[in-house]
Order: C-alpha cells, then structure tokens, then sequence
C-alpha cells in the first residue's frame, strides 16, 4: 500500500504539481482501471484501449504544472477518456468511409493504367506542393485533411485563434489549386 492512499484527490494534484512521482503513481493507480474499462467498452480493442491510459497519462504528467482541475479528478479523467474515444472512432468512421467510397471508385478506374500512372503522378505532385507550403500551414493542413481534425481541435493544439487555422487553411488549399492547376492546363 502507498504512502499516498489516504491522500484525497486534491491532495495528490498539489503535489502532481510539484512533480513528485509517487502522488503521479497513486492517481495512476486508482484511476486506470476505470479509464481503460471505459475506453474498452467503447472501442473494443484492448490494445487501443491501452493507448488511450497511456496517452491520458503522460498528458497528466506533462502537463501537472499547468492543469487546473475545478471539479473532481475522475471526472475530468473520464471526460478525457471519452474525448480520445470520441477522435478514435471519428478516426475509424473517416477511413471507414475512404474505404467504401475506394471500393466504389476502383472497379471504374482498376482497368486503366493510364489513370493508374496519372494518379500516381497527381499524388506524388500533390505531396511536393504541401511539402513546399509554410511550415505552419503545412502543418495545419496536414492535420486537418490528413489526420482529419477539426479547426477547434487545430486551433487547441497548436494554440492559435480557429480563424488563424482557418487563413492557414485557406492559403494551403488555394497554393495547391494553383499547383494543381498547371498539371492540368
């Protein structure tokens, strides 16, 4: 048994906040089970379920100097486990729906090596345009159409303004338009 386990909640962040690992050790201990059994019934994969404890923690700890927790420690536990959650399946639907829509679209193109080549070409061309964007913007475009974020999550991230992610946005979609455009013009 811990030094800590009389400790409440409050008790143990103060002392987070400090660093001191064994009250990092006893949060970790009482709550994990609960999270991990949350984001299994959610998910259903024990290994992603796994990473959701992981990730919820090692934010916990990198961040014990600046969290402010208002309500009680397992809540704010339990709505973090939700929100990871929450971005996997977002995350699963997103490819789920590439997938059915590929299925789709294969059969009209698997024929044609032409196209096979030109899609080749307009990828590869499409990866040098965002590899020559700014860096921030390069970075919010990639978060946005390729890790599927939304501008709020963005914005929270990267800590800017949503209408700064969103000029970043509009400036990587307007250079590649105009990058694309000369390959088909």
């Amino acid at each position: 048994m811990s030094a800590y386990f009389a400790y409440s909640d409050f008790e143990l962040l103060d002392l987070l906040r400090s660093g001191d690992k064994a009250a990092f050790a006893e949060i970790y201990n009482r709550y994990w089970k609960s999270i991990f059994t949350v984001a299994t019934n959610k998910i259903g994969h024990f290994e992603e379920a796994e990473e959701i404890v992981q990730d919820i923690f090692i934010s916990l700890w990198n961040r014990r100097e600046e969290i402010v927790i208002s309500s009680n420690l397992s809540a704010y536990l339990s709505v973090s486990a939700k929100y990871r959650v929450i971005k996997i399946l977002a995350k699963r639907n997103q490819h789920n729906k590439y997938v059915v829509d590929s299925q789709n679209i294969l059969p009209l193109t698997a024929n044609s090596t032409d196209d096979w080549f030109e899609f080749t070409e307009l990828r590869s061309r499409l990866e040098v345009l965002v590899a020559n964007l700014p860096e921030k913007c390069r970075l919010v475009y990639k978060a946005s159409r390729e890790d599927g974020y939304s501008q709020k999550q963005i914005a929270q991230e990267f800590g800017i303004s949503e209408k700064t992610v969103e000029a970043h946005i509009s400036k990587a979609l307007k250079s590649l338009r105009n990058g694309l455009g000369q390959i088909f013009f």
